[in-house]
């Protein structure tokens, strides 16, 4: 289970996300966002080595208040042949220097993917110690082959859409409670290419 540590990271997450979102291609906004977290959940890493974080941002600056997906990883040292996804370094208050990466890059990431759609894994909250997440969904596609031979290119959905609840989609995916305009709805945020 996720191990969370009561403590302050510098500079923050957002410090970090805010100035690496407008250089990504998918960012629809304009000027400096302004973030909002709207949610998340994490996974285990087995070896205990990288903390994998899927965060769930809106920014309040874009007429839109668009909702951005990014998932992130944190390790204690420089990931080989990663420097075009690092975001930054942060001082964390515990664990000292973490090179936190846009996830899609990193090899450990990937491998909790496999392991969340197999079953194998859970996903954890995103801010309690030691508390799965049970709203985090894993739907398996009819065609699907068998857990073991999944493959391991997934598809970050950078900005997910809010869909009905009951909406049916081919493929494994993962999907996040998602809450627009008020009202209950859920949010594909990765899927199996």
């Amino acid at each position: 289970m996720s191990e969370i540590f009561p403590t302050t990271m510098h500079p923050s997450k957002h410090e970090l996300i805010g100035p690496w979102l407008p250089n990504q291609p998918w960012f629809s906004g304009v000027g400096t966002p302004e973030l909002e977290n709207v949610g998340g959940f994490r996974l285990d890493d087995p070896a205990g080595e990288v903390g994998l974080e899927f965060i769930f941002v809106r920014d309040n600056a874009s007429p839109a208040h668009v909702v951005y997906h990014v998932p992130l990883t944190y390790r204690g040292a420089p990931l080989e042949g990663a420097e075009s996804a690092l975001l930054g370094t942060s001082e964390h208050g515990v664990l000292g220097t973490r090179w936190i990466y846009d996830a899609a890059v990193d090899p450990v990431w990937h491998t909790a993917l496999r392991a969340l759609a197999a079953g194998e894994i859970l996903a954890q909250h995103q801010k309690i110690p030691h508390t799965l997440e049970p709203d985090v969904h894993v739907h398996r596609g009819a065609i699907e082959s068998p857990a073991a031979d999944l493959p391991a290119h997934w598809i970050i959905i950078r900005r997910p859409e809010a869909e009905g609840m009951g909406q049916s989609r081919a493929g494994t995916r993962v999907s996040v409670p998602w809450v627009t305009a008020g009202e209950l709805a859920r949010a594909v945020v990765l899927e199996i290419a």
